[in-house]
């Protein structure tokens, strides 16, 4: 979870093609600081503990009533106009979203299960509560699939093998052809491979981080989605996941801390 939310912070000063889309920035500046995207991987997270073992009616309950939860407590962190009133709602139901939130909240569902069936299962889950469109139910399981198969041993030639095969995303173009042409853009189809083909491409954890925000657009969620991927490949630095916890409020850091021990004790 370090990653998606490092890549959140580290990408929001940058959104809207503000950082020229070159690798060349400080990593944390005065406008590094989390978004909607950490308030509901955070909140995803938070559900996915609560809810492990139960049946899929008592996730999806979990998951509406953990997103209302910390989305009202953090209600003007750049939330998109459907989903801010989804988390006002008294009666929350899904609203066909193809937007890319579902695949920017889903990191935790790459490292809490057994089974990549089971890992695109919860996070399916994770996504149609809000975003039941195809498009946004797939850009979950892909970035789940992602952090799974990474976390699970897998190199990046069969991770990009499956993530095309089995979610149709164009992943031959480099960085270098996306780059000049992207844009801001908040759907899953436009997002989610991007963001894969930054983590493909990327030499490290910090490098996956700075390619990802090089493409500009929507990068704070396009970083948050490729740094859940280079977590579970590479690592991330102690002093970088230092740096996460010190710039998150003490209730954001007590689901992380209690995210990583449950974490280590599965492993």
């Amino acid at each position: 979870m370090y990653g998606a939310i490092l890549g959140d912070m580290i990408g929001a000063p940058y959104e809207f093609d503000r950082g020229g889309k070159t690798k060349d920035f400080p990593l944390f500046s005065q406008g590094t600081e989390f978004t909607d995207d950490s308030v509901m991987t955070i909140a995803v997270a938070e559900a996915l503990m609560d809810a492990l073992g139960q049946p899929d009616d008592e996730i999806r309950k979990r998951l509406v009533s953990s997103m209302q939860r910390w989305g009202r407590r953090y209600p003007d962190a750049g939330y998109g106009f459907m989903f801010y009133h989804w988390l006002r709602s008294g009666d929350p139901r899904p609203y066909g979203s193809f937007g890319n939130g579902s695949a920017m909240r889903v990191s935790a569902a790459g490292w809490l299960y057994d089974t990549l069936e089971e890992t695109r299962h919860m996070a399916r889950l994770t996504a149609e509560v809000t975003h039941n469109h195809p498009e946004g139910i797939k850009g979950a399981e892909a970035a789940a699939s992602a952090i799974y198969m990474a976390r699970t041993g897998a190199g990046k030639d069969a991770i990009r093998e499956y993530v095309s095969r089995e979610f149709d995303y164009d992943l031959t173009r480099t960085c270098d052809q996306i780059r000049p042409a992207y844009y801001h853009v908040e759907s899953c189809q436009k997002t989610v491979p991007e963001a894969v083909t930054a983590f493909l491409e990327g030499t490290s954890f910090v490098d996956v981080i700075r390619t990802a925000v090089s493409l500009g657009g929507d990068c704070d969620t396009l970083t948050c989605i490729a740094g859940g991927m280079a977590e579970a490949f590479y690592g991330v630095p102690d002093e970088l996941k230092a740096e996460c916890l010190n710039r998150i409020p003490a209730d954001m850091r007590d689901v992380v801390k209690r995210f990583d021990g449950l974490r280590k004790d599965r492993a």
